[in-house]
């Protein structure tokens, strides 16, 4: 069944192109093509174009089909096009001409758009919450460990004095960023294309006021041909924040596997979270951070696989649209399975607390003396070229005492506004709203 069929059969080897994985992928979107279905038909019934005891048995069938959906055990036949063909025809078979009145006022393109709008915001609060967890776990340890002096690198090379504390924490901080850039795509997504048709909108009396509150829009996008031409927009706007999240994992990443290895030995794992050799007894391979950074680095790439899709196309609906879901969806599921090995793994983490007293990093202290010199009383220039010319003779002796005392240095972490800082962004999220507004829905 297509909703589109005519009389004509499509041709079976055109019909596997087209379809490609949209079957296998349409399960994803089924719990909100029938959240999308229900708020629909409300307002079908509201402009006479549905009675009341048709709402009734079409919201009370959709709202089964929804727990199915939830559950996972809602299928798509064989012969079915795509999730809104299967829930048009699983209505039909079960109550009649009636369940083919949910079309009315409506294409399959607005349709599939605001399943996918839905979906995005689902897919966001996932996300938001996986990264609360990590930057949860990343500032409690920042805190654990935040006495524990290490090098800091510029060039790859002994700069100044670090601490695992501070190492930790900047990347908590990166990650309340992160949330700026994915409350951005969920404020892209968060506006309902409903009412829209085929992109050139209906000569019904529909009221898309009524279905954007209904499903806990904060508003429609309100020219028509626009709200098709958030077909790939919403995709970017969050593709683009996926791979700020996954910029911050990958450097943190490539980080965890310097550090852990023998040369810098700043870290370790149990060995439950680390692979062996196969012909060297010795090895302890940071595997979960590799393929962190690998995957993430692919999904760097995400924002520009998706504007080369979308590179050429006018206004209106295109066919070439169906391939961001491709590219898309599995993304959305890598991001989500890297954020929380990172967390599950940066929770088990040894830190070694003698590093700072190995003789290599001896000349981390010279910026110490220098300042030092300058409270002293003596000009900045002065005492650098003093500290130097006593590196040169072989006279500089370190002193390791730290007394750094500003905001968001080695003494001083800001642990305590950075995670304010992170409350605050979490609290723009409209997700209680939205999830009151499904529970009315499907009461």
């Amino acid at each position: 069944m297509k909703l589109w069929q005519k009389s004509t059969d499509v041709n079976k080897r055109v019909e596997a192109f087209t379809i490609g994985n949209d079957q296998e992928l349409d399960l994803l979107l089924a719990p909100y093509d029938i959240l999308g279905s229900l708020a629909h038909i409300e307002m079908l019934e509201s402009i006479g174009l549905l009675t009341g005891e048709e709402l009734k048995v079409l919201s009370a069938e959709l709202k089964q089909l929804y727990q199915l959906a939830r559950a996972g055990e809602l299928t798509i036949d064989p012969g079915m096009e795509d999730i809104h063909s299967q829930v048009e025809f699983l209505l039909t078979k079960k109550l009649g001409e009636v369940g083919k009145k949910i079309h009315s006022g409506r294409s399959r393109n607005d349709q599939v758009l605001v399943d996918l709008k839905m979906y995005f915001r689902g897919e966001i609060e996932e996300i938001v919450g996986l990264v609360k967890l990590l930057s949860d776990t990343l500032l409690s340890q920042s805190e654990r460990y935040k006495d524990v002096l290490i090098p800091g690198y510029t060039h790859m090379q002994v700069a100044m004095p670090s601490s695992i504390g501070l190492w930790l924490g900047a990347y908590a901080e990166s990650l309340s960023d992160d949330l700026i850039a994915l409350r951005a795509a969920f404020d892209v997504a968060n506006k309902n294309p409903l009412g829209s048709a085929a992109g050139y909108g209906s000569s019904f009396p529909i009221d898309r006021v009524k279905t954007t509150a209904l499903l806990g829009f904060e508003e429609p996008n309100y020219n028509v041909v626009y709200a098709q031409m958030t077909r790939g927009k919403s995709e970017v706007a969050l593709a683009t924040a996926m791979a700020s999240v996954a910029a911050t994992l990958s450097k943190l990443a490539m980080d965890v596997c310097l550090y852990a290895g023998q040369n810098f030995g700043f870290l370790s794992f149990p060995d439950e979270l680390t692979t062996g050799s196969s012909i060297m007894p010795h090895k302890k391979n940071p595997d979960v951070f590799e393929l962190v950074r690998g995957r993430c680095n692919q999904l760097l790439s995400l924002p520009n696989e998706l504007n080369l899709i979308l590179s050429n196309l006018p206004s209106g609906y295109h066919r070439d649209l169906q391939q961001l879901k491709e590219h898309l969806f599995p993304g959305i599921q890598t991001l989500k399975q890297c954020l929380d090995i990172v967390d599950f793994s940066l929770s088990q983490v040894k830190v070694n607390p003698d590093v700072i007293n190995d003789s290599r990093y001896d000349y981390l202290f010279t910026v110490e003396l220098v300042n030092q010199l300058v409270l002293d009383g003596m000009p900045f220039r002065d005492a650098y070229k003093e500290v130097g010319k006593r590196v040169e003779e072989g006279t500089y002796r370190p002193d390791r005492e730290i007394k750094h005392t500003h905001l968001g240095s080695v003494g001083n972490l800001a642990n305590d506004q950075v995670a304010e800082k992170i409350k605050r962004e979490l609290s723009k999220f409209p997700f209680i709203h939205i999830g009151g507004c499904f529970s009315s829905l499907t009461a």
